[in-house]
This record gives structure tokens, C-alpha cells and sequence, in this order.
């Protein structure tokens, strides 16, 4: 099948090494200094699953790919609007584009660029990164991608998806009941993770031993949970007490992306995190302070970044 790796960062660039590797026909979308050595001596993945090198087509010109079975869309979500306006053409009839990227508002937006008919929504459960010009480096995490139809219905080209993903290797791929409600879950996790963080400037393992600051981490997760039952989205009562015991088993020097982009001097994913827990918040009439208080810290940096 045809693939293009719109965004070929850590999660894109992990999903294209391993779609090629399984005979899978893969272009890489991707812009700088990344594409210009994935141009040049190709693209490798060093990995606790594996390492791999695969040498295939890179580029920042949508229109020269064409159309293509699957678009995976992974770019970061400040990135999202300006990225799906170029998606057109890369969408023919039967294209479906599939967004793995953090936050709960992405699919929308996609949808609004592309047609809600094109778009499937999936989380990835992944650590890994750029860490440096044309190699991606995967830290931990079970590289697991859970994806499904928006409407939850199981179609034909989800099954064909994953029965694709499933043949490579590192990869555990797995068919959503409702991505959803898997969109939010994973949403609850990451806003504690990189909001407490990068607000604190701390390692998960600090972050547990600072009594307050785990408080800030728990009270997080809550918030968010309460704001998707809040908009019908049937979380599991457990999913506090499921992540605070998923971060006490993390490795205590364990961080975040934003906490990485926040060291480096990068972009921040802030309004795609807490942000949007503030606005859904409102939208919903719940109380977030928490959030509200990550979103104020991060807020000088992040203006002074976009």
C-alpha cells in the first residue's frame, strides 16, 4: 500500500521505517535540516524494539507525491492548520488520513480541511524523538497504536490498516471501540506529564517525591476527566488511578516533549495540552485551575516561541 508520512518526526518517522521495512511503499514529508539528510543518506531508526535504516523517497512538496492509501498525519498540533491545508493533494476519493499527534482537537481541524469523511483518529503510546538530522531515536514505551473511525464504526479500510501495522515489526497496533474515548484518555495523561513537567521543570522521578507538585499532577488528570464526561466522553472511572500508577513505574528521569521543547528553545504544544483543557473547560462550565495554572506559567514562553 501507498503511504505518506506527513510530519517525519519521531512518531512519523518510527511508522515509516517500520511500513517500509514491511513492504510497504512510504514517502516521507518532511522540511530542514531532517529532510535533508533523509534526502541524503536516508533514514534510521535506533530502538529498543530494533534498530532499522531504510532509504526512501523524502520530501516538502506534497504535489509531487500524488495521491495515497493512508496519509499518516503526524506533525505537532500548532502545526496542524497550516499542514492540512497542503494535504489536497495527497487525498484522492478512497485516501484516508489518519492523525497520530497530540491533543483532542485534530481531527476536527482535519476534518475541516479535508472532509470528516477522509479522517480517522488514533493516540500513540511511544517515546521517541529526532535526535538528529535523519535518525529517530525510540526510547521506551510499547510503541502501541490504537486508531478507529471517528464514529466508532469498523470499516473495511481500518481493518486493511491494521492488519498493515500488525505485519511490522515493532509495532503493536490495535482497532479502537471508540478513539474517542482513547483520544481523551491519553489527553488526561500528557497534560499531567507535560504540564507538571515542564511547569516545574522536573523529572517524573522528582516530580513523584514533591508531594505538592504529585497533587498537581493527580488534580490534572482529574480535571481533564471530568471535562470529557462533561462532553459525553465515557472515560473509565479508573483512568486517574490507572495513569498515576502507569507514571510511578516510568523512569524517574523521564520527562516530556514539552519539557524537551521548553529546554531546547522550540515551539510549545501548550494550547493543544492545557490550553485546550482551559477552553473546553469553559466550553463546558468546569473548573481547571489546575491547567489554568500550568497554562499561565508556560504561557510567557510559549508567546515568545510561536
Amino acid at each position: 500500500m501507498q503511504f505518506a508520512i506527513y510530519g517525519a518526526g519521531g512518531v512519523g518517522g518510527y511508522l515509516g521505517a517500520r511500513l517500509a521495512d514491511a513492504g510497504h511503499d512510504v514517502t516521507l514529508i518532511a522540511r530542514g535540516d531532517h529532510l535533508a539528510a533523509l534526502q541524503s543518506e536516508g533514514l534510521r531508526v535506533d530502538s529498543v524494539a530494533g534498530d532499522t535504516s531504510v532509504d526512501v523517497p523524502a520530501t516538502d512538496d506534497p504535489a509531487s507525491v500524488g495521491p495515497v492509501d493512508y496519509v499518516v498525519f503526524t506533525v505537532k498540533a500548532y502545526d496542524t492548520h497550516d499542514a492540512a491545508a497542503d494535504l489536497d493533494p495527497l487525498v484522492g476519493p478512497e485516501t484516508t488520513v489518519l492523525s497520530f499527534q497530540n491533543g483532542v482537537d485534530n481531527e476536527r481541524w482535519l476534518a475541516e480541511e479535508v472532509g470528516e469523511s477522509h479522517v480517522a483518529g488514533g493516540v500513540a503510546y511511544i517515546f521517541s524523538t529526532i535526535a538528529s538530522p535523519g535518525v529517530v531515536e525510540h526510547t521506551g514505551g510499547p510503541a502501541r497504536f490504537v486508531f478507529g473511525e471517528l464514529d466508532g464504526s469498523r470499516t473495511d479500510r481500518i481493518e486493511t490498516l491494521y492488519e498493515a501495522l500488525s505485519g511490522c515489526d515493532g509495532v503493536a497496533a490495535e482497532r479502537a471501540d471508540d478513539v474517542r474515548v482513547e483520544l481523551w484518555r491519553k489527553f488526561a495523561f500528557i497534560c499531567a506529564q507535560s504540564g507538571v513537567t515542564a511547569a516545574a521543570r522536573l523529572p517524573i522521578g522528582r516530580v513523584r517525591e514533591t508531594q505538592p507538585t504529585w497533587e498537581m499532577y493527580r488534580r490534572i488528570i482529574e480535571e481533564v476527566v471530568t471535562v470529557a464526561r462533561a462532553k459525553e466522553i465515557e472515560l473509565s472511572t479508573e483512568t486517574v488511578s490507572e495513569w498515576l500508577e502507569f507514571a510511578e513505574d516510568l523512569d524517574p528521569d523521564m520527562t516530556s516533549s514539552l519539557y524537551y521543547d521548553l529546554e531546547h528553545g522550540n515551539q510549545l504544544e501548550l494550547d493543544a495540552l492545557n490550553g485546550a483543557v482551559v477552553r473546553h473547560g469553559e466550553e463546558t462550565g468546569i473548573d481547571v485551575p489546575m491547567n489554568e495554572a500550568v497554562h499561565a506559567i508556560l504561557r510567557p514562553w510559549a508567546d515568545d516561541r510561536d
